[in-house]
């Protein structure tokens, strides 16, 4: 029943935000969930949290495949447990296609994406450089990882930019991006 149950086409009132670091998942996330009354998941925390460790030590530890299955273990059980929640989600999550197509199916997409230097920047801002631990190349890499994504990115429902807004003005454009999927809208 379970897998029959993720193969249909159930986003419920799920939104997950997907795109590289320093985007705004996690900020804009936070924010839409508060205004929308609903749990905000941070899909690494919820990672962390249940196996125990940080998740480049997860990764050491048992590699990038079984890291992966931890994913998309904790994106299934936010599903079963969440018919309502914002979903804040790692940029690889598309590298692995099960579970990219099953968040496809069961959440409302948004790409939240920024110029290269700004997603830089802010990364930067965080004191955040994994996995581009001193990298004199970073910005090549950073680039090389959006191009090497984007067209999985893009099959999200909708694609918001942050590049040029304030944290407010991306706040009211997604959460007229969340209203549209309320209503129906959006692909």
């Amino acid at each position: 029943r379970r897998a029959s149950q993720h193969m249909q086409v159930d986003r419920g009132r799920r939104i997950a935000l997907i795109g590289l670091r320093g985007a705004g998942k996690s900020t804009l996330g936070r924010r839409l969930a508060d205004a929308l009354g609903c749990p905000f998941i941070e899909l690494d925390r919820l990672i962390e949290q249940d196996y125990g460790a940080r998740i480049p030590d997860l990764i050491e530890m048992g590699g990038l495949a079984t890291f992966r299955r931890y994913e998309r273990a904790c994106l299934e059980r936010v599903i079963d447990e969440h018919e309502t929640a914002v979903i804040a989600t790692a940029g690889g999550i598309v590298s692995n296609a099960e579970t990219y197509a099953l968040l496809l199916r069961r959440t409302h997409t948004v790409w939240i994406k920024a110029r290269p230097e700004e997603h830089m920047r802010r990364v930067m801002a965080q004191g955040d450089f994994r996995p581009m631990a001193q990298n004199r190349e970073a910005m090549a890499d950073l680039v090389a990882i959006l191009d090497a994504r984007r067209s999985d990115y893009a099959r999200a429902q909708a694609e918001l930019d942050t590049s040029e807004d304030t944290v407010e003005e991306s706040l009211a454009k997604l959460a007229r991006t969340a209203a549209s999927f309320a209503a129906g809208g959006a692909r």
